[in-house]
């Protein structure tokens, strides 16, 4: 049994297509399909249903799946950990990141990165919270920026910044150009347009509601905080926008205002699987992360 037909096998369980699957791993395809026939046989037992076009994993083939990918994440961290002896800041870092802040923070921590550490590639999955977590728990992301808390024995969260909310109103609102800060029962009556159900800021946002006991009307629910924006603009509603994202939003037909303390947050922070090892470019990042971080604590207490 052969390494690369462990990654062959891998690739055909991930795509379910031999075709697809020879893309990826950059060899022909007939190459690919014999080296899983002979995996197969030397197993004695058959991985693959081929149904026509389609290819779906056997009872032996998922068995099998969960010790390739075992052996594969065991070989690489034997690979990193010896990197991280000789002090090598380089090579790839596999990152997670919400929609919700991956606009607004990421693109300052890879120019940081790249600036201090060239030799690093970032490799970046952009997800909903319950897709980056399972990336985390199987090994293929090093880390992922989320909004906290995140509690699983497994995991290990460390909070990065505080982020506050703030409430988008079309600039012809009753409460816009007010100039003292708002409460939160203020708007209790509005119509709210959200995120949709699996956004952690959703959460977030009805976790705040329901601790200032508020029960929203919620009129709309959209993918993306652009498309809400967009929906306030017209007047349909109000919604909740985190602070990161003021400075892409500050202009135009919509009004953004602040809260009276005690202010609606959410914390950002990174998480991380407790037994995966943290390689010295993985840890360069989370310190470009947190630089940026405290550079934003610094300039909003200033």
């Amino acid at each position: 049994m052969e390494l690369h037909q462990l990654r062959y096998f891998l690739a055909v369980a991930r795509f379910g297509s031999f075709t697809r699957a020879a893309e990826h791993e950059r060899i022909a395809q007939p190459s690919l399909s014999q080296q899983i026939r002979k995996l197969e046989d030397e197993l004695g037992v058959q991985m693959f249903d081929r149904l026509g076009r389609h290819i779906r994993l056997t009872t032996f083939g998922e068995r099998f799946q969960e010790h390739a990918r075992r052996v594969l994440s065991n070989l690489e961290a034997a690979r990193r950990d010896v990197d991280a002896m000789l002090g090598l800041h380089t090579g790839p870092v596999f990152v997670g990141v919400i929609p919700t802040v991956a606009p607004y923070i990421l693109p300052q921590a890879l120019a940081r990165c790249s600036q201090a550490c060239p030799g690093i590639t970032v490799n970046v999955v952009e997800d909903l919270t319950h897709g980056l977590l399972k990336g985390i728990c199987e090994g293929e992301l090093d880390l992922a920026l989320l909004s906290l808390p995140v509690e699983a024995p497994e995991l290990v969260a460390e909070p990065l910044m505080r982020d506050r909310m703030l409430l988008a109103v079309p600039k012809q609102h009753r409460l816009y150009g007010r100039r003292r800060k708002l409460r939160l029962d203020e708007v209790g009556r509005e119509r709210f347009l959200l995120l949709k159900d699996g956004h952690c800021f959703r959460d977030d946002v009805l976790e705040v509601c329901k601790r200032s006991r508020l029960n929203p009307q919620v009129v709309f629910e959209g993918g993306q905080f652009d498309t809400l924006m967009a929906m306030v603009a017209a007047g349909a509603g109000v919604t909740l926008l985190p602070e990161i994202a003021r400075s892409r939003y500050r202009n135009g037909d919509v009004g953004l205002l602040e809260f009276a303390p005690p202010e609606p947050t959410r914390t950002v922070g990174i998480v991380r699987a407790k037994r995966k090892f943290l390689t010295p470019a993985a840890g360069a990042f989370i310190d470009a992360l947190r630089s940026l971080a405290a550079r934003r604590s610094n300039r909003d207490n200033s």
